[in-house]
């Protein structure tokens, strides 16, 4: 835990490793973040240039302070991706003043007006194109392209195909996670801004002077709307996480029944289940596995002095296995008593379209997907693939459509 008034010069900074590497936390990071929990659950990690902090106390304290541990971090890559520092590294009045531009078109009201119906209908579409008794990978074939689709229409980027969103949130997605700096990475985010650029200029064209209830058209037609190219980057932002975060939480929760028969037969007996089977996808592998937050004050977590300027990195993804929370928190598993989990942050920064993946996945996506192919399965669990250090999910899912 976190104490500034415990602060003194004799205490300890925190160990450091140069064993890990960010290959490994791409591959497989949950055997490295379990050791860490029980033996350096606060570990400078060179490879990162972080302080992973693993323990779902401190992911949690240290999000719930944002006076303390700021998202302003110089050093990530996220800026130098995007092109301009976003919501997402601002704290306090600034960071709520662009996080309400787009939240109008995140309204109750909306989603139950106009982006369910409008999601259905996507998913029922999408769903329909899928071929009976063939195998199929779900990744390019629907939880991909809905997931592209839906979001381009909460947007307003209608001129956007489901290759150009889904394309975007990948350059954006590997830009923001550039830990180790490579510049061909920062090539292609370049050429692909241009590109974004231009079709939300389009979009804000189109839709400028209208009631359209999407994040493009709330943003510019605001009583007080925020400077333009930060309009953009709320858009960039939104592409960055409301592509990857539905696809990715559909494709595990997904793998997850089809690799437990006993949950997905009680699912498909109890209708309600399904926004649980979503919950438990998300806290089993979170989307955003990682957060970074600048040390404002020197501080104390758990005995070590962190010095201020110092950047630590919750680990999300740790948090939701955390033995202290979950009993095999390993496992997939909808039966287990409910707790919360850390899959969308919380503080200041809780995502702003959590409501609206937890409908279009649970609600929406994985019924329909059921509902047509009851018998569906994997054609052989050991040939899915999940990677990713910031973000996470399977990067294939191959199944049999019965």
């Amino acid at each position: 835990m976190s104490d500034a008034a415990l602060v003194n010069e004799t205490l300890p900074l925190a160990p450091v490793d140069e064993t890990i590497t960010i290959k490994q936390l791409t591959e497989d990071p949950y055997p490295i973040y379990k050791r860490l929990r029980a033996e350096t659950p606060v570990l400078r990690v060179k490879s990162v240039g972080r302080t992973l902090l693993t323990k779902a106390a401190d992911t949690k304290m240290v999000k719930d302070d944002p006076v303390l541990f700021s998202s302003d971090d110089p050093n990530t890559p996220m800026e130098r991706a995007i092109g301009i520092q976003t919501l997402m590294r601002k704290d306090g009045e600034e960071h709520m003043r662009l996080r309400n531009a787009m939240a109008p078109s995140f309204s109750a009201k909306n989603i139950k007006d106009v982006w369910i119906p409008a999601y259905t209908k996507v998913v029922e579409e999408y769903v329909s194109r899928l071929p009976r008794g063939e195998t199929v990978d779900l990744f390019p074939a629907l939880a991909g392209p809905v997931a592209a689709r839906c979001l381009a229409v909460l947007l307003g980027l209608h001129e956007a195909s489901d290759e150009d969103m889904q394309l975007w949130s990948d350059t954006i997605i590997k830009g923001s996670g550039n830990f180790g700096w490579d510049p061909e990475i920062f090539a292609v985010c370049d050429r692909e801004n241009a590109r974004m650029d231009s079709c939300i200029n389009k979009a804000a064209d189109i839709y400028k002077g209208t009631d359209d209830p999407s994040a493009v058209a709330v943003m510019i037609n605001a009583d007080d709307p925020i400077e333009h190219e930060q309009m953009i980057a709320n858009v960039k932002i939104a592409i960055g996480g409301g592509i990857n975060e539905p696809r990715d939480a559909a494709l595990t929760a997904v793998f997850g029944l089809l690799t437990n028969p006993d949950q997905l037969e009680a699912v498909q007996a109890d209708d309600k289940l399904w926004m649980t089977v979503f919950e438990e996808a998300v806290r089993w592998v979170a989307p955003i596995q990682a957060s970074s937050r600048r040390v404002t004050e020197d501080t104390v977590i758990r005995g070590y002095r962190i010095p201020k300027g110092d950047v630590v990195m919750t680990i999300q993804a740790s948090s939701n296995h955390d033995e202290e929370i979950y009993e095999d928190g390993h496992l997939f598993n909808i039966f287990r008593p409910k707790q919360p989990h850390q899959a969308f942050g919380n503080g200041p920064h809780f995502c702003l379209g959590t409501h609206v993946a937890r409908r279009m996945v649970g609600q929406i996506l994985l019924p329909i997907l059921f509902d047509r192919f009851p018998n569906m399965k994997l054609t052989d669990p050991n040939d899915v693939v999940f990677s990713g250090f910031g973000f996470r999910g399977p990067i294939n899912l191959p199944v049999e459509l019965n």
